[in-house]
């Protein structure tokens, strides 16, 4: 897409108000806060003790830099689909609040800094991880979601990067088999969640032409064997932490009771696959995820 000369940032020039808050929206304030939570827990947890403050400011600050850089990036290459969509049809670029140009260098700007920012204040490896994670997304999981439904678990992979960024900050490697039992979380709890969305939402995204599990699955028997399938998944990996001596027995206790009501609403929607019970699964998932691993940061720095 041609970039117009009037849509090049001069430095030191004002921004309305409202111009700030779509600028803002383009980062994707939840996702971003998502990736940041998920960076945070893989710092605590690879800690494994005294947490280093300064530098987790540091971890945090060049994450969500590349973090907010990746989601405008993506808002700029599916402004036309985001059109197409009711639940993304009043996002600033779909909804022609901003210019794409603007939208481009803003996009650029961010996540370049986010890396320099990563490499200068934390470590490479966790800037490399980030430039990975923007490539993955950009150049693979974004191409890949008007082409397949496989998008989805392949668009998981950069979304379960981050809890690895935050572990590698503060450890400065990747060898540790716990780094990988955190990735493993967040990739199985990313599939069951995006199935719950797309099923609410089924109609629109058939509309945008996209061909997620829910528009391809005409029934839902597929849909909803999946889900249950990588729900239970991630209850068999959730048991593992405590192997790894990055949790006790209370967090055992957490881990099966949040799974089996994770679980209990997988389930229910894999029987009913309708509106109501696609929404409680999207909840139960939301409230999963934060609470497991809060629970698994307790417990793996001794608060009782």
């Amino acid at each position: 897409m041609k970039v117009d000369a009037e849509a090049v940032l001069v430095p030191g020039a004002q921004i309305p108000k409202a111009r700030a808050s779509d600028f803002i929206e383009l980062t994707k304030p939840k996702l971003t806060s998502l990736v940041l939570f998920t960076t945070f827990v893989g710092f605590c947890t690879g800690a494994g003790g005294s947490i280093p403050l300064l530098l987790l400011i540091h971890a945090l600050v060049g994450t969500g830099l590349m973090s907010a850089g990746a989601a405008a990036f993506n808002m700029y290459t599916e402004q036309e689909i985001d059109a197409r969509m009711k639940r993304t049809a009043l996002r600033p670029l779909a909804a022609g609040r901003l210019q794409s140009g603007h939208a481009l260098i803003f996009a650029l700007l961010v996540s370049i800094g986010g890396l320099v920012y990563l490499y200068a204040f934390v470590n490479h490896l966790t800037s490399l991880l980030s430039a990975i994670i923007l490539a993955c997304y950009l150049f693979m999981y974004t191409p890949l979601k008007t082409r397949t439904w496989l998008s989805t678990p392949v668009g998981a992979v950069p979304g379960a990067l981050p809890v690895v960024m935050g572990w590698a900050a503060v450890n400065g490697d990747l060898s540790s088999g716990g780094t990988w039992l955190l990735f493993a979380i967040v990739f199985l709890w990313q599939i069951p969640h995006f199935y719950a969305i797309a099923w609410m939402h089924r109609d629109d995204y058939a509309q945008a032409g996209l061909p997620v599990l829910a528009v391809v699955d005409l029934n839902g028997k597929r849909t909803g064997r999946q889900t249950v399938a990588f729900i239970a998944a991630l209850i068999l990996v959730s048991f593992l932490p405590p192997v790894f001596g990055m949790a006790g027995f209370p967090y055992v206790i957490g881990a099966a009771v949040f799974g089996s009501a994770f679980l209990g609403y997988g389930i229910h929607f894999a029987r009913l696959r309708d509106h109501g019970s696609a929404r409680r699964l999207f909840l139960s998932s939301a409230l999963y995820l934060p609470a497991l691993l809060v629970l698994l940061i307790l417990d793996n720095l001794g608060v009782r």
